[in-house]
């Protein structure tokens, strides 16, 4: 009697999606499938956001809009963990699943390699992996932490080191400083396995920074309080870490009076967007004389144009500041060298050297 022949494997499916899932914005791409493939890498809003004249906009579909005043943001991501699935499956649905998808994938014939924070709860892990599997149907899925998926980088370029033996290997150690949205961690990996017990969190990230710089800003100029989106934007287009805080400090300081000009090189103008003819604002170097004539605010003529200038001086430096020195606004924690200490003095000591020489900073 011949023998049975044994069943098929089931094949591998046929493409890869690597989903980085942040809470600011989601970074996804397929797998090349050979060298000669360019990836295709796409950083979308992750958030379903809410105008002023009602509309939603969920992802991607931010690109398309025009008029970012007083809008409201709905985040599925809260401290780097998913909490509101619903609102994350709406966005997946748009970004990977609909016609018009940027990264339109068959679910059934893809693999998932989704990121995840350290210390996710286990019960939040459970409700991933339910997703993926029972909502979303994926072939198969791999769950990581991000920051270890940072070892495979080509790490000794960054640092004009020779190239390895074999580039498909993680950097040996690695002491990746990730500035998130929610928060900053820092995670020591060797040969791409993080060290559990010395990963640090520090509670300062992006939108910590973001929302003390509109109290800033509304405390002296006006109330930027409901302009979430314009503030981080300025965030993002002037501020800069001081490398001499209390000089640059005192460079900008004019002793309440009008005697002592502000330091030109700091101090700087934003031209805020009108959403008209300027969908995002820019900075130029600081004019006292129009200063004077918009004092907190007021409308520059320019022409047939008006511009409303929001003058910033020490607003540049001060907020990044605070992921060095949080104690400044009176947190209660460590800043980011204590933290990099504390998380190397629960090592070996004979793997500090090849840490703190292999420091990447993302975010």
């Amino acid at each position: 009697m011949p023998r049975a022949s044994k069943a098929a494997k089931p094949s591998l499916p046929s493409q890869t999606l690597v989903v980085d899932n942040g809470a600011y914005s989601i970074k996804a791409g397929f797998v090349p499938a050979d060298d000669a493939t360019e990836p295709s890498c796409r950083i979308s809003p992750n958030c379903i956001a809410r105008a002023r004249d009602r509309r939603v906009w969920i992802g991607s579909q931010l690109d398309q809009c025009k008029d970012f005043g007083e809008m409201a943001f709905r985040r599925p991501v809260e401290k780097g963990y998913i909490v509101n699935w619903e609102g994350e499956k709406a966005i997946w649905d748009h970004e990977f699943l609909g016609n018009d998808a940027p990264l339109k994938c068959d679910p059934h014939n893809t693999t998932l390699v989704l990121t995840e924070a350290p210390n996710s709860p286990q019960a939040l892990q459970t409700n991933c992996d339910q997703m993926v599997f029972e909502e979303f149907e994926f072939a198969s899925y791999y769950r990581c932490l991000a920051p270890a998926l940072n070892a495979y980088n080509d790490i000794p370029a960054l640092f004009s080191d020779p190239a390895p033996a074999d580039p498909s290997l993680p950097a040996e150690n690695l002491l990746l400083i990730d500035t998130g949205y929610s928060h900053t961690t820092i995670t020591p990996l060797h040969h791409g396995r993080p060290f559990p017990s010395a990963i640090r969190r520090l509670s300062v990230g992006g939108k910590f920074l973001t929302n003390y710089l509109k109290e800033l800003i509304s405390l002296r100029a006006y109330n930027f309080m409901d302009e979430t989106h314009l503030v981080n934007e300025i965030k993002e287009d002037v501020c800069f870490v001081s490398a001499d805080f209390r000089a640059d400090l005192e460079r900008t300081w004019t002793k309440g009076s009008n005697i002592k000009p502000p330091d030109a090189s700091i101090v700087v103008d934003y031209v805020l967007p009108d959403y008209t003819d300027r969908q995002r604002g820019f900075a130029r170097p600081h004019d006292p004389s129009a200063a004077a004539k918009a004092r907190r605010l007021g409308a520059v003529a320019q022409g047939p144009k008006q511009e409303d200038l929001l003058p910033l001086g020490n607003e540049r430096f001060a907020v990044p500041e605070l992921l060095f020195s949080p104690g400044d606004i009176g947190m209660p924690e460590a800043g980011l060298p204590e933290a990099v200490l504390q998380s190397l003095q629960v090592l070996p000591e004979a793997l500090w050297p090849g840490l703190l020489a292999n420091v990447v900073v993302v975010g």
